[in-house]
């Protein structure tokens, strides 16, 4: 009987399967390498309950308790140490009362520190207490200039909600940001104020509408509060907004009966509810309002913006319109990548049968946004 012997012909279909199993090992290694922290983080972020059995997690970063230099102030911050940072960077929390300490916003922290940045996590007051006067915007440059000196590699911010106009106001005066992201963020304050009110939003010619949140209205109104100068109407401004934020049914007309002709203004233009009244009711604010909504509406700094612009949003965000988004997108003279997130921030969650396709696209859009982040 003839035996084939090694090396024949016969044997070469095998030599070459065994070589194309190597080459495709090799390239699959290569992609986990690649591809793993940025798939594990975006299955993190989706689906938190996935985190606790993830597998090839990091060890658990460093975590301190620092203060930061702010002109005559120091803000309380956390600082998340890797073990071997290769960039840092700064996360502006958005209204919280928990500030910092917001549960998604340290995880979120921890998951960077995984990945080798510094994390800077300052704790904003003004934003904590619902309110945006200004002052954030200093105290973002200096949390900016305290993590340039630690030392961790290339510097980034991001910002979410109403922390991210701060945030972006803050970055457009630091050149050579690695990264600049706005998470849910806005571009200009009279289109939230719009929103909020009236529950419409523009982009492009196309018109958006939705049913609004009641509650959202005392945010705005805790928002705004801090531009009101008579100071009887701040106070009692500042009352009325606690009393509904605490409990919107709370009785206030007697306090609302109280407020001069300013905070009545203010009062009207958050109760009202007809699109083409907004901008007269903004005309009738005072010049210092008027000159704050200017001042705190990130739009014009876009094109400043150094390094790679990341922006998110929710599709269902009651509280800033996805449009917000779209206009920070459009204003950008660098490289930004957007990701609207149709399956995020809904009010119920959808039927997962029904919403499989979206919640896949989702995942993708979550996932190259992330591998801009942390690649």
């Amino acid at each position: 009987m003839h035996q084939r012997q090694p090396g024949t012909s016969d044997d070469r279909p095998r030599a070459r399967i065994a070589a194309g199993a190597v080459v495709a090992g090799l390239v699959t290694l290569a992609l986990i390498l690649r591809f793993g922290p940025s798939l594990l983080f975006t299955l993190a972020l989706a689906a938190p309950r996935t985190e606790t059995w993830l597998p090839g997690v990091p060890v658990a970063p460093m975590h301190q308790e620092i203060r930061i230099p702010a002109d005559a102030r120091r803000l309380d911050a956390d600082l998340y140490l890797p073990a071997r940072p290769r960039g840092a960077i700064l996360l502006v929390h958005g209204l919280s009362r928990a500030g910092r300490r917001h549960p998604e916003l340290m995880r979120l922290a921890r998951w960077l520190a995984r990945q080798g940045q510094l994390v800077l996590v300052p704790q904003f007051e003004g934003l904590a207490a619902f309110r945006l006067r200004g002052q954030e915007v200093e105290d973002v440059r200096a949390s900016l200039r305290s993590l340039a000196t630690f030392g961790g590699g290339p510097v980034s911010v991001a910002g979410f909600s109403f922390g991210a106009g701060p945030a972006l106001l803050a970055a457009a005066d630091f050149p050579g940001l690695s990264v600049v992201g706005s998470f849910g963020g806005y571009a200009h304050l009279r289109d939230v104020i719009v929103f909020i009110t009236t529950g419409t939003s523009t982009f492009q010619g196309r018109r958006y509408v939705r049913q609004q949140e009641e509650y959202n209205r005392w945010k705005l109104l805790a928002l705004l509060v801090g531009f009101v100068e008579h100071g009887g109407d701040r106070e009692l401004l500042e009352t009325i907004a606690e009393r509904k934020l605490a409990d919107p049914s709370a009785p206030t007309a007697a306090l609302e009966s109280a407020l001069g002709g300013e905070g009545q203004t203010m009062m009207a233009l958050v109760l009202n509810r007809q699109e083409a009244a907004v901008t007269p009711l903004i005309e009738r604010l005072s010049p210092r309002a008027r000159a704050a909504l200017e001042r705190l509406s990130p739009l014009a700094v876009v094109p400043r913006l150094s390094g790679r612009l990341l922006i998110a949003h929710g599709a269902d965000d009651d509280s800033i319109p996805f449009t917000e988004s779209l206009r920070l997108a459009a204003a950008a003279r660098g490289p930004a990548r957007l990701a609207i997130l149709e399956t995020f921030q809904h009010i119920g969650p959808e039927p997962f049968w029904r919403s499989v396709g979206a919640r896949a696209l989702d995942g993708w859009r979550l996932f190259r946004l992330v591998d801009d982040l942390v690649a």
